[in-house]
C-alpha cells in the first residue's frame, strides 16, 4: 500500500479530471500542477502549486521545458526504503511525489487534421509527459501512475476506501497501462515523421524488429466458435477500412460475419460498373457486374442460390430501390454493405430487424501488408493488389477467344483472384455461373464449378487462379461445355495442356500471375 500525499496532475485532456482533484483535496492530498490545468484548478477553487515554485524554475522556451527538472523526476523515482536516495532528496530539499496523473499532447488529433504543418506535428510531439510517465511507471512500488482518465474514478474509490493509500497491485497495473500509451505514443510519432519525410521508402522492407500498434473497436459475442472469446481491433494508422464501418441497422456483428464483409469489400471493388458479390464462409458464391446494379445483385444471386443463403451482400454503388426489392425477394441474408442507401430502401429494410445494413465510407483498396498469424510467429507479406495488364496476355492456343470470351475471361480473372485456391470460376458475360473453391486438387474444383453451373456451363469462359498441372482439368472443362480458359501458365506440363485445349478446339490466354488465396 502506498500513501499519496502530494499528486502532480497536468493533462491535455481535462476530463473527469476536476472530480479527482476535488477528491484528493478532502483527502488532503498537496496538487501541483503546470500552465492550463493548474488554471482550471485554480478556477475551481481547488488549492494547487505552480511546478514552477515547486522546482524554483520557471516554465521555459514557450512551455517546451516545465517538467524536466530533478526536483520533479527526483520527487518521482526516489526509492523510499533506499537511505542514500532519500538522504540526497533531503539534502537537495527535493519533496516526494506519489500519484502522477498525465495524459500526452493530441498528437494524433494533430496529424489526422487535412491542413496540418510539419511545424504544428512538431509542436504537439509531448517530452514532458512522457518522461513522467516512464518515471511513474518504473517507481511504481511508489508511486502510482494515470495516463487514462477513465481510471480516476477508481483510483477515487480506492483512496476513500483505503483512507489515503492505493494497492500495491493496482500501482503495478496503472504502470502497465502507462507503458503501453508511451510505446503506443512513440510508435506514432515515428510513423508519422518517418512517412513525412519519405524515410519510410529507404528503410527495409521487412525490418528485423515489427511493432504492431492496433485500437480495441469493440467486443464481439463470440470468436469463430461460441467457446472462444473476441474482440475487433484496428489499426489507428489507417483510415477507414472494416473496423471503421458504420452500422446503420442489425444486431452486432459477429467474428465471421467481418471476416465475410472484408472479403466482400476487397472483392467488389475490383469493378468499375455497378457490381454485387455474395459471399459465404470467406469465398464468394456468386458475383456479377451490369450497367444496373439490380441485375447485378440477381446475377450474384441466381449464380448458387442455395449458398447464398445466409450470405454477405456487398455492393460498389448505392442501393437503390429496384435492387433493396431483388434482395428482399431472395431469402435470409446476413449482411448488406454498400457506399450509401436510398432511403426509401432503408425503409424496406426496417422489418428485418437482425438484417444488418453497413456503409462503407472509404475509397478504393486499401494498401499496405498482409499479416497471417502463425503458432509462436507472424508471416508478413505485400498484399496481393497486382492487377490484369491486357498488354501481357498471351494466347497459346491456335483458337483465340472472341471479344465477348476476352471479357469474361477478364471477369473471372478477377473473381478468382478473391477464391480461395485451388480456384476455379465459371463465367459468361460479367456474371459467374459456378464457382469451385478450397480443394486440394484443382480437377475436383473445375467438378465443383461444373455442378453449380448446371446446364449454363455450355459455352462458358474458365478462370483458374493457379496453372493446371496435368492436363486432366482441361478434360473436365471440355465436358463441361468451357469454350475459352484463362490462367498464369508456368507449368512443366504447359505443352500438355495446350494440346489438351487445341484438341478440344479450346481458346487459352496465359497471364503470367499467380493469385493463391491460401
Amino acid at each position: 500500500m502506498v500513501k499519496i500525499r502530494r499528486a502532480l496532475i497536468s493533462v491535455s485532456d481535462k476530463t473527469g479530471v476536476l472530480d479527482l482533484a476535488k477528491e484528493l483535496n478532502i483527502l488532503g492530498v498537496e496538487i501541483i500542477s503546470t500552465g492550463g490545468t493548474a488554471q482550471l484548478l485554480r478556477e475551481n477553487n481547488i488549492p494547487v502549486k505552480e511546478v514552477s515554485d515547486f522546482t524554483g524554475f520557471p516554465e521555459m522556451l514557450g512551455g517546451r521545458v516545465k517538467t524536466l527538472h530533478p526536483h520533479i523526476h527526483g520527487g518521482i523515482l526516489a526509492l523510499r526504503d533506499n537511505r542514500e536516495h532519500m538522504r540526497v532528496i533531503k539534502d537537495n530539499s527535493i519533496g516526494l511525489i506519489d500519484l502522477v496523473v498525465v495524459n500526452l499532447y493530441p498528437f494524433e488529433q494533430t496529424i489526422l487534421k487535412p491542413d496540418v504543418t510539419i511545424a504544428e506535428a512538431i509542436e504537439n510531439i509531448d517530452i514532458g509527459g512522457p518522461a513522467m510517465l516512464r518515471s511513474a511507471a518504473k517507481n511504481h512500488r511508489f508511486v502510482a501512475v494515470v495516463c487514462n482518465p477513465a481510471r480516476y474514478p477508481r483510483i477515487a474509490e480506492e483512496l476513500r476506501k483505503n483512507k489515503g493509500f492505493l494497492p500495491g497491485g493496482f500501482l503495478a497495473e496503472l504502470a502497465v497501462e502507462a507503458y503501453a500509451l508511451t510505446g503506443e505514443y512513440d510508435r506514432m510519432v515515428h510513423s508519422y515523421l518517418s512517412g513525412y519525410f519519405n524515410i519510410v521508402n529507404k528503410l527495409p522492407r521487412f525490418p528485423k524488429e515489427l511493432t504492431l500498434s492496433f485500437q480495441k473497436v469493440q467486443d464481439l459475442r463470440y470468436g469463430e466458435n461460441p467457446h472462444q472469446e473476441a474482440a475487433l481491433y484496428k489499426n489507428k494508422c489507417e483510415c477507414g477500412g472494416i473496423a471503421g464501418l458504420r452500422q446503420i441497422q442489425g444486431k452486432a456483428l459477429s467474428f465471421n460475419n467481418i471476416l465475410d464483409l472484408n472479403s466482400a469489400l476487397e472483392l467488389v471493388r475490383e469493378f468499375k460498373s455497378p457490381a454485387a458479390a455474395i459471399v459465404k464462409h470467406n469465398n464468394p458464391c456468386g458475383v456479377a457486374e451490369d450497367k444496373v446494379l439490380s441485375r447485378a445483385y440477381l446475377n450474384a444471386w441466381k449464380c448458387d442460390k442455395l449458398s447464398a443463403f445466409g450470405g454477405i451482400v456487398a455492393l460498389n454503388r448505392k442501393l437503390d430501390m429496384a435492387t433493396a426489392r431483388a434482395i428482399l425477394k431472395s431469402g435470409f441474408l446476413e449482411c448488406i454493405i454498400a457506399p450509401d442507401f436510398n432511403l426509401q430502401a432503408l425503409a424496406l429494410f426496417k422489418e428485418k430487424k437482425n438484417l444488418r445494413i453497413l456503409k462503407s465510407d472509404y475509397p478504393g483498396v486499401i494498401e499496405g501488408m498482409d499479416f497471417k498469424r502463425i503458432n509462436g510467429g507472424l508471416l508478413l507479406q505485400d498484399k496481393d493488389l497486382s492487377g490484369l495488364d491486357l498488354k501481357n496476355l498471351k494466347v497459346v492456343t491456335n483458337r483465340r477467344p472472341s471479344k465477348k470470351e476476352m471479357k469474361s475471361l477478364i471477369f473471372g480473372w478477377i473473381v478468382a483472384k478473391h477464391v480461395k485456391s485451388n480456384a476455379i470460376v465459371l463465367t459468361k458475360g460479367s456474371k459467374t455461373l459456378g464457382i469451385g473453391a478450397g480443394q486440394m486438387s484443382r480437377v475436383d474444383s473445375v467438378m465443383i464449378a461444373k455442378k453449380k453451373a448446371g446446364l449454363s456451363s455450355k459455352g462458358s469462359s474458365l478462370a483458374s487462379d493457379a496453372f493446371f498441372p496435368k492436363p486432366d482439368a482441361i478434360l473436365w472443362a471440355h465436358k463441361a461445355g468451357v469454350r475459352s480458359i484463362i490462367q498464369p501458365g508456368g507449368s512443366i506440363a504447359d505443352r500438355d495442356i495446350i494440346n489438351a485445349c487445341n484438341k478440344y478446339k479450346i481458346a487459352m490466354v496465359t497471364t503470367s500471375i499467380r493469385h493463391f488465396r491460401h
